[in-house]
């Protein structure tokens, strides 16, 4: 048959009478449109008007041939027009890349739409609500999708387009019979875990299934929705598909809830779990009030209790234990204190290069060694150094004292004794006490209680009503460390009584007291939200003269609307609009807060706009490093988006662009945020050199030469910054923070503004870390990014709080996870001496002796010994010497063989060692394991302890599994709180060890 060359014969037949024909003419078109489009595109209009003729009876024909047409021609807005018009004859099921383009923009026009209905008020919906041949396009796709397993492209799809109906379709279809109409009966719930032969093979698979597919329609929402009413909807049904399962997964359900903030429902899961009452139940309820203390506020905390605390199961006691949040801190603090590995040369040279009259270098050694020390409870440089320590002044006094907070932070049960000789009291020994001490002291007593205060904020909130007693500059340095410690021992507490409390510290109109007090409302409102609040302190910041005041409160009004998203958005408008630009800096912190780690495109877009267009620097400084917080959970993205904005003109622009890499790139190690910092360190302004150092330092924290190459070469830039004599007090300052922060926590803490435990975000970090960028303003502040350490291991505990030594297995290099190298000592050599000159006549006449004295005594020894050949068993000669330029060289011949052999040798031990270490080594319970290390983590089932839980790389405390008991006893690692107990209140029990075996005999001779 002849190849067709031309469609002009086809193309005549359209101009025809006969319907007939020209049905002919589009069939044959339809499938040579590919190929003669540019001659068909002539006759597009004929097509068209065919395709409108209501007597046409090949319509549809007619918009499926013009909508390929208008493919070829790029026009894909009216492709997809006319493709939507032909109805079933546009095939989805053919893969060619017409249909597939075709697709995608149906999809994407539908998204569209789809979201304008949803967002719309209810009477508005039905107007802008899409195309009925659109949708008729996206449901054909949804069911080939789910018909071919391609459950992940229509969830997807679905999430954007918000559609729940499709996505419970995918999940049921799953299923497939795995779940049931009601709630079965909770004695069948662990069918599956107890091995119980009730629940069939498939069964088990499809929940399974359905259980992976529900995980991760919860992590395509975190990380892909943007809307948080749409959020809320998705993950509200997955809580109820999950509850329906034969075997549910509570710690899904968990994770959900805590998103959600539903805390009722939390602790009637805990509830459920309890009054069921058998082993496997107990230790999930006791695995998820652990992930709850890690990931939740004060406040959801406490309704959890409210609710457990009816239960009367044997159970409770232990899991009211684990929600007060005790046994956490206390399992945490051991681990930091047993695990201290702190250099501490680092801190001394610093120290003594650091001249201690200045109060910027007393405060930055002063937070470099509570950042080394934080949680750890190693205060020996404050004890060995109090000659530096009695330098401090005022508020660098405070600072000094607080520092203890930090370096106790957790203690809880220590926390009180140890501040007392500060705090502020009635005794003559308290009373004469620095007013600075005092209220640093307060402070610091917060920092200890941070998210677990309800023990001391009785105690912090007398020093609040009574500091303006003492009257003048005094009074205001109480009340301004009782507010901070107010603020984070009682953090999204929200409890009204204490906002009256500070409200009335801020009304009395003290600069001091009034900034404290405007901060801790917010960190006590945190993430309400609440009107009345958000009233008040907006009408107060118009109000008052006190730029500090203003400052306070435009930081709280942020933190109130932490998390909010959508909801914050007509605050936000309101406070960048404006003058005063102290409020427009807190309606950008606005931003960050609200819609942190959304990486939601319109508040980056709004953030990137006021970055270069405000006039003020302190505005455009906060917008940039706001982009942090936003995209914290994409890292990669940041360094392209500040690439340009690290180069700007204006230095405020470039230290904002420092700081969000640091901020959004924590503890990551990642090559191209370094590559933007390094050229930082020689930038001609001293507060971005600062910066940089700072955000080098949280970049690198935990990583050593194996994981990040360039961190020795970072390491010893802060050592030459600090020392540099000329260098900026600024940068120093930066400097020494980040040698605090890169070995931070003993070397045993990261910055993660995530819990791993659940994926929500880490709310106390990224309070911590907000509050800590006002030390711009306020250097007291810098104490607040302790909150933000976040300990990194896996402690394995057992249903009796107890900690077994144990072991695990790391299927990796142990070197590439080993500590960095501490700091060697130089000792000071002594003075080396300076080699005589020797003039070259004198070294050529000596050359010339020695050489006739040397052919003297050959020419005797050769007449002296027979001449024979040298066998193998005599000696070789000794290596001759050469003279150069009049001076001897002994050739090193056999100098270099040996040299090469002991590196050969060095290759192959090292060589053996790589092998070796290959296989993998035993972790010991409650040692260091870093996030990159956790997926290399893994448990034997064999084992005599495994964690209830399935390891899914998330580290923190595990409740761990006894397979043979708890009456056989084991050895185990005590608390720091028990240690400190008295002798006569320790357990001997737990001294005592399992017996050797042995063999029994009954002795009948009696």
């Amino acid at each position: 048959m002849a190849t067709l060359t031309s469609a002009t014969s086809l193309l005549a037949l359209l101009d025809e009478p006969d319907q007939s024909l020209q049905v002919y003419a589009l069939e044959n078109l339809n499938q040579l449109a590919d190929e003669f489009w540019a001659e068909i595109a002539d006759y597009v209009t004929k097509i068209e008007e065919l395709y409108e003729d209501d007597k046409f009876p090949q319509s549809k024909l007619a918009a499926l041939v013009a909508s390929k047409v208008y493919y070829n021609l790029a026009e894909f807005d009216q492709s997809m027009q006319f493709a939507l018009a032909a109805g079933d004859l546009f095939d989805l099921s053919l893969k060619t890349e017409y249909v597939e383009t075709i697709v995608s923009k149906c999809i994407d026009s539908y998204i569209r739409s789809s979201q304008e209905a949803f967002d719309a008020p209810l009477k508005d919906q039905a107007e802008v609500a899409p195309d009925p041949n659109l949708v008729n396009v996206v449901e054909r796709m949804f069911s080939r999708c789910i018909e071919e397993g391609e459950h992940k492209h229509a969830i997807g799809v679905a999430l954007e387009a918000r559609r729940l109906d499709t996505i419970e379709a995918c999940i049921n279809h799953v299923f497939q019979g795995g779940l049931t109409n009601g709630k079965i009966k909770s004695a069948d719930k662990r069918l599956l875990s107890d091995g119980v032969n009730g629940v069939d093979d498939q069964a088990k698979k499809s929940e399974a299934a359905g259980a992976e597919l529900i995980n991760y329609v919860f992590e395509a929402s975190m990380a892909l929705v943007t809307n948080k009413r749409w959020r809320d909807e998705v993950l509200h049904r997955m809580v109820e598909l999950v509850e329906r399962l034969h075997n549910p997964d509570y710690f899904t359900v968990a994770k959900i809830l805590v998103h959600l903030n539903a805390a009722d429902k939390a602790g009637q899961h805990i509830l459920d779990l309890l009054t069921e009452n058998t082993e496997t139940s107990l230790l999930i309820a006791y695995q998820i009030a652990f992930d709850l203390v890690s990931s939740t506020s004060q406040e959801f905390l406490a309704k959890v209790v409210q609710m457990v605390e009816g239960s009367s199961t044997p159970g409770t006691s232990q899991a009211l234990k684990i929600l007060s949040g005790v046994p956490t801190l206390d399992v945490e603090l051991t681990f930091l204190y047993d695990n201290n590995k702190t250099d501490l040369l680092i801190l001394n040279k610093t120290k003594e290069t650091l001249e201690a009259r200045n109060s910027i270098f007393h405060n930055a050694v002063t937070f470099e060694n509570a950042f080394l020390h934080a949680g750890t409870t190693a205060d020996g440089f404050f004890r060995d150094n109090l000659e530096w320590l009695s330098r401090a002044m005022n508020w660098s006094k405070f600072s000094a004292t607080a520092a203890l907070g930090v370096i106790h932070k957790g203690n809880l049960s220590q926390g009180m004794n140890l501040l007392r000789p500060y705090l502020p009291g009635d005794s003559a020994s308290q009373a004469g006490g620095s007013k600075y001490s005092q209220g640093g002291s307060l402070y610091a007593l917060g920092l200890v209680f941070a998210g677990h205060g309800k023990d001391v904020l009785d105690f912090l909130r007398k020093y609040i009503r009574e500091g303006s007693n003492s009257g003048g500059q005094e009074g205001e340095v109480v009340q301004h460390g009782a507010a901070l410690g107010v603020g984070v021992a009682g953090m999204a507490t929200c409890d009204d009584d204490i906002y009256e409390e500070l409200k009335n510290v801020l009304f009395s109109d003290s600069a001091v007291a009034g900034e404290a007090a405007g901060l801790a409302m917010g960190l006590v409102m945190l993430g309400s939200g609440s009107e009345k609040a958000l009233e008040e302190m907006l009408q107060y910041a118009h109000e008052t003269q006190h730029e500090k005041i203003i400052r306070g409160l435009a930081v709280g009004i942020a933190l109130l609307m932490y998390g909010k998203e959508e909801a914050a958005d007509a605050l936000i408008d309101q406070l960048l609009d404006e003058q005063d630009p102290i409020l427009r800096y807190g309606g950008i912190f606005t931003v960050a807060l609200a819609y942190c780690g959304t990486g939601n495109n319109t508040a980056i877009k709004r953030l990137l706009h006021v970055a270069v267009s405000d006039v003020n620097d302190d505005v455009r400084r906060a917008s940039v490093m706001s982009l942090g917080f936003i995209l914290f959970r994409n890292p990669t993205a940041v360094p392209r988006m500040v690439e340009l904005l690290s180069e700007s003109y204006n230095p405020h622009v470039r230290y904002g662009a420092a700081l969000a890499l640091g901020i959004s790139c924590a503890g990551t190690g990642l090559s191209e945020a370094i590559d933007l910092l390094e050229p930082m360190l020689k930038d001609p302004t001293d507060f971005v050199r600062q910066g940089a150092l700072i955000s080098l330092a949280m970049i690198y924290i935990q990583q050593n030469e194996k994981t990040a190459p360039k961190v020795t070469s970072v390491r010893k830039t802060f050592a030459k910054i600090i020392s540099e004599k000329h260098e900026d007090a600024m940068a120093k300052f930066g400097a020494a923070l980040a040698q605090g922060i890169i070995d931070a926590g003993g070397r045993n803490v990261t910055i993660s503004l995530e819990n791993r435990q659940t994926g929500t975000l880490n709310m106390k970090a990224i309070v911590g870390i907000a509050v800590f960028l006002q030390f711009w303003y306020w250097f007291p502040l810098t104490c607040f990014l302790s909150l933000s350490f976040t300990p990194t291991a896996v402690i394995g505990v057992r249903s009796d709080l107890k900690i077994p030594e144990f072991s695990f297995f790391c299927n990796a290099k142990s070197s590439k996870f080993d500590y960095p190298p501490k700091t060697e000592e130089q000792t000071s050599k002594a003075p080396e001496k300076v080699a005589t000159a020797v003039l070259s006549t004198t070294a050529r006449a000596k050359a010339r002796a020695k050489k006739s004295e040397k052919e003297k005594a050959e020419a005797e020894m050769e007449m002296e010994v027979d001449e024979k050949e040298p066998t193998a068993t005599e000696p070789q000669e000794e290596p001759s010497k050469v003279e150069v330029d009049g001076v001897e060289k002994e050739q090193e011949d056999e100098v270099e063989e040996d040299e090469e052999e002991e590196y050969d040798e060095e290759i192959a031990e090292d060589e053996i060692e790589d092998k070796q270490d290959i296989k993998g080594y035993k972790v010991q319970n409650m040692s260091r394991v870093l996030p990159a290390q956790l997926k290399y983590i893994s448990f034997s089932r064999d084992e005599r302890f495994t964690p209830v839980k399935k390891f899914r790389s998330s580290g923190g405390i595990l409740v761990v599994r006894d397979s043979i008991g708890l009456r056989v006893k084991t050895p185990f690692i005590k608390t720091v709180r028990e240690r400190n107990l008295p002798p006569e209140e320790q357990d001997e029990e737990d001294e005592a060890l399992v017996p050797e075996p042995f063999d029994y005999e009954t002795d009948t001779e009696l």
